[in-house]
């Protein structure tokens, strides 16, 4: 079985940063595209960022700038780098990752972590 172990979220002043870290643990034998998806009070959930298995990388024109996705595969995690945080990125953060169903790899599993709250404010 393959789950996501989210870390990293918090309370922070607005300006400030955090570090949102995504490991995917289990059974598999790729990660494909890893994302992370964000939701607010009384808000859909959106995608905020991307990242394929070959490093191409997708933001949210309200993050640009600020935020940045990575990966380190040999430790089988992504993160979120957020940066001049504002009180509108308040939210549970949530990652999603596409993983090839082992051991054949012939669909792709749709796998969440159970989210993590980022919380902006002074």
């Amino acid at each position: 079985q393959v789950q996501l172990v989210e870390s990293g979220g918090g309370l922070v002043q607005p300006g400030g940063s955090l570090r949102l870290s995504c490991v995917v643990t289990g059974t598999f034998f790729a990660i494909n595209t890893v994302a992370w998806y964000r939701q607010a009070n009384g808000k859909r959930r959106e995608l905020v960022a991307s990242i394929t298995s070959d490093g191409d990388t997708d933001l949210v024109d309200s993050v640009k700038g600020r935020f940045a996705i990575s990966r380190d595969d040999a430790k089988n995690a992504v993160y979120l780098q957020m940066e001049s945080l504002k009180p509108e990125d308040t939210a549970i953060y949530y990652c999603n990752a596409r993983v090839p169903e082992p051991p054949h790899g012939n669909y792709e599993l749709d796998v969440w972590g159970q989210g993590t709250q980022v919380t902006v404010s002074s």
